[in-house]
């Protein structure tokens, strides 16, 4: 195994060089570190990193805190995070919170434990207050999806009201009056989020959010399909429904598909997320698209600029939803 020294030696450079190009430390003229580098390839030398981690001070490893790795949306997520700390030298470890304060605890711990050089959480259960509490102390952190007041430059977020008025509001410009809802867990600030956009269309058109046509559900696809099950049961009017997102969608889809009924001819349907398979149900899913891929790479963006100083990245921490109409839903007509 090639060693520091033969580096330096068929680099002619000193070792004090060598160790300034491998931790980019210190200035070294461009010419100066592609000889080093060159000759870093041709000897095939890899970098002691418990090394490079006892001079730098840095692990390189950032901790990735995420509710599930459950369904498409984390696996988005995690995928773009990844991918923009690899290609910048970067490992990334995750751990799970369950959306359980205790659980989210456990887990900053672990990943602290591991020496994370930086923090991307994506958490449910931990209050704003303790999110705000960390903003000053040691371990630099940035928060997915969801939006703190105070914490505006560390967070990463959707805005979710305007999704949830962009797919009630399509409905209702197609002449739907009577519109059911199923949301997401009413403890999670982006299922409350969107269910304020839901009634703000609403009140846009004229109409009363009637209570009696929204079920919770958890974001998994059973409870779309049991919360479809409980507004069809109720027996009131309704010829189009929303859910908080397209798991839900087609758990709710397969019940409509089960009581005889068709879409959009009987009943018109939204999701929420933009999933992949959302383009391959049938019919082909109307939603709101979610880029959470983007977000991911944005966070992975933030902590490269304020952790590890690089420079020349974007960074932008709201972003905005867009409708994705497809043949899930069409105009009522008596």
């Amino acid at each position: 195994m090639a060693t520091i020294y033969e580096v330096s030696k068929l680099a002619g450079v000193s070792l004090a060089t060598v160790s300034r190009v491998i931790n980019d430390s210190g200035r070294v003229s461009p010419k100066t570190r592609d000889k080093v580098l060159s000759a870093m390839r041709e000897l095939d030398y890899r970098p002691n990193t418990i090394a490079q981690s006892l001079a730098s001070n840095r692990s390189n490893c950032v901790g990735i805190l995420v509710s599930e790795v459950y369904g498409p949306f984390f696996g988005g997520m995690l995928s773009g995070i990844e991918a923009e700390l690899r290609s910048a030298g970067k490992l990334a470890m995750f751990a799970t919170g369950h959306s359980n304060e205790a659980q989210e605890l456990e887990a900053i711990k672990f990943l602290l434990d591991r020496n994370c050089d930086a923090l991307i959480l994506h958490v449910e259960a931990l209050s704003d207050e303790y999110l705000l509490e960390q903003k000053d102390g040691a371990m630099p952190f940035v928060v997915m999806n969801r939006a703190v007041s105070g914490l505006e430059d560390n967070c990463i977020s959707l805005n979710n009201e305007q999704g949830g008025f962009l797919a009630t509001n399509m409905l209702l410009e197609m002449s739907h009056r009577d519109i059911a809802y199923i949301s997401g867990p009413l403890t999670w600030g982006d299922a409350i989020a969107r269910l304020a956009g839901h009634k703000r269309a609403l009140r846009e058109h004229g109409r009363q959010f009637d209570d009696r046509l929204m079920v919770e559900g958890d974001y998994h696809e059973i409870s779309g399909s049991n919360g479809m099950t409980q507004l069809l049961q109720q027996g009131l009017p309704f010829t189009a429904v929303v859910c908080a997102n397209d798991e839900m969608a087609a758990g709710a889809m397969d019940m409509i598909r089960a009581r005889g009924m068709s879409m959009p001819d009987d009943m018109s349907i939204v999701g929420f997320d933009n999933s992949p398979f959302s383009r391959y149900l049938y019919p082909k899913l109307s939603t709101v698209n979610f880029p959470i891929e983007d977000m991911g790479r944005m966070a992975a963006h933030w902590v490269l600029q304020n952790v590890y100083n690089v420079n020349g990245v974007e960074i932008k921490h709201v972003f905005d939803p867009k409708l994705v109409e497809r043949a899930s839903a069409r105009p009522y007509s008596k």
